[in-house]
């Protein structure tokens, strides 16, 4: 017999709360959804943090095999990390009149002051299921890496940015090493080690 397959018809809203308003929302949902062994749950109340969707950029230079990363500071990994300096790769929220595409280039630009020779779509994913409704839209931008230089970011945002163009290997060790820890990064840079060879 085949599994049954669910969808969101098979959720049911009974309740939606506005529990805070700002920068970025949190909303309470009571719900109930169908069960595996049949039937329907008890209502669920969960919170739910709405930040929106956001576009991660790959900046990738095939011809040399180098990846250029940007190192910023993110004041909530100092609860757990021994540096809040993190090693990351390009990103950006998408405004309610951008597409993802258009999010990519301009991120590009706004981080690194680089243009994309070409710029290709990879994937989407959830970036925390559990507790918000963000997704990723994933990019990998092929750029000459000698033009990355300087330093980057709004001042309106509060970015401080400095660029790192490391070897595509050396890259993927600080994921192995456990240096580079945040969950986008570290998607893409395994990744481009999965499929670099396919890039040239």
């Amino acid at each position: 017999m085949k599994p049954q397959v669910f969808s969101q018809t098979d959720i049911e809203i009974l309740e939606k709360k506005s529990l805070y308003q700002g920068f970025f929302a949190l909303e309470q949902f009571t719900f109930k959804h169908k069960l595996f062994a049949g039937g329907w749950s008890q209502p669920v109340t969960r919170e739910v943090f709405e930040r929106g969707h956001a576009v991660v950029v790959l900046p990738y230079d095939p011809k040399c095999d180098k990846v250029v990363l940007i190192e910023q500071v993110r004041f909530p990994a100092l609860a757990t990390t021994k540096s809040p300096w993190l090693m990351e790769l390009v990103a950006g929220m998408i405004a309610p009149d951008e597409t993802p595409e258009d999010v990519a280039h301009r991120e590009l630009l706004e981080e690194t002051g680089l243009t994309a020779r070409h710029i290709h779509f990879v994937s989407s994913y959830l970036a925390s299921p559990g507790g918000s409704t963000e997704r990723f839209y994933f990019y990998w931008a092929e750029v000459d890496s000698s033009q990355a230089q300087g330093l980057h970011g709004l001042a309106d945002e509060h970015e401080d940015i400095r660029l790192h163009v490391v070897d595509r290997e050396v890259a993927y060790h600080g994921v192995v090493n456990g240096e580079i820890d945040n969950a986008s990064t570290v998607i893409g840079l395994q990744w481009l080690q999965l499929n670099y060879q396919q890039l040239v």
